[in-house]
């Protein structure tokens, strides 16, 4: 990670807080949000009496040190819910626990029309009231929180993928690229394609130590067949273009928001070939600041030297 980088991040966990309670209208996008959170690392609770935020914060550990978050969702569901916001933020400002409120908006106009094409009943319409007056009235017993809030997002105009975005920005200690979980992994096709993968790569073309007595039961780990496989005129082509490929792909999966990405590298037998390029291609990967995990999904099938 660069020293620019590292300040960012360094920057984000001094204002990230310990709890975030989202709230707002119904309909808005609070679902969407809490899921967000999720994605990033925050323990997640939907619709939770704010007088149990001081307890469950301390249940699961957020004022240990450990560093993780805890992210709420509060609606007007229950009765006098939001009578104890007040009181429960205090509270954890009491135990030198940081939070902040984040409420989504969204216009009469748009949630009427989510409603009616959802075909969902309002969740505090009462019997025989109108989705208007229903809106209506949430709006108005909301107006107190809304103004005390200490992010305001209007989700009218809003796509899932800018939500994520803003969310991410605000509330997450690492960069966009490091938010999204990388896997990569070699197989053998002669064992089945993988049909998890977002990238596949066949590198079945590219010079194979089967052949050499010597390598044929060494692996890709292994440091002689790793040699082989990546120091040579075919390879050296292939990685170029490879990389090439990576640096336009994956800034594009993190814009979309993609929250985990597979990578498969296969060859005949998932053995040789394939490990080392899957190898290489992770530590690429890291390098440039992704979060990567690296396995070898046919490595266990094949006939290696054990002694």
């Amino acid at each position: 990670m660069g020293d620019s980088q590292s300040m960012r991040v360094a920057e984000s966990r001094n204002r990230v807080p310990d709890v975030v309670v989202i709230t707002g209208m119904s309909g808005s996008g609070r679902t969407q949000a809490l899921h967000v959170f999720e994605d990033m690392g925050y323990f997640c609770i939907d619709n939770l009496p704010p007088r149990l935020m001081l307890q469950l914060a301390e249940l699961v550990g957020i004022n240990s040190g450990v560093g993780r978050h805890l992210a709420v969702t509060c609606d007007l569901r229950s009765q006098g819910l939001f009578d104890e916001i007040t009181e429960s933020l205090s509270q954890l400002r009491e135990h030198e626990l940081s939070c902040q409120v984040v409420f989504l908006d969204t216009s009469d106009e748009v949630l009427m029309r989510r409603y009616d094409e959802n075909r969902r009943r309002h969740p505090l319409a009462k019997p025989g009231e109108s989705l208007a007056s229903a809106i209506s009235r949430e709006r108005a017993q909301l107006s107190a929180v809304r103004d005390a809030a200490d992010l305001v997002i209007d989700t009218s105009k809003l796509r899932t993928q800018a939500l994520r975005t803003r969310l991410r920005r605000a509330f997450s200690e690492l960069t966009d690229q490091q938010l999204m979980e990388v896997s990569v992994f070699s197989f053998g096709f002669k064992h089945g394609m993988p049909v998890e993968a977002d990238l596949m790569i066949d590198v079945r073309f590219l010079p194979n130590p089967f052949y050499d007595p010597e390598m044929r039961r060494l692996t890709g780990n292994d440091r002689k067949v790793a040699d082989f496989v990546l120091n040579n005129e075919v390879t050296s082509k292939f990685l170029e273009a490879w990389y090439q490929l990576l640096d336009v792909a994956m800034p594009g999966y993190v814009a979309e928001g993609k929250s985990h990405l597979s990578i498969a590298v296969g060859c005949t037998g998932g053995q040789h070939r394939s490990v080392a390029i899957a190898n290489a291609t992770a530590a690429y990967l890291e390098k440039a600041g992704y979060h990567v995990s690296l396995s070898h999904r046919d490595l266990s099938l094949a006939n290696v030297r054990t002694s």
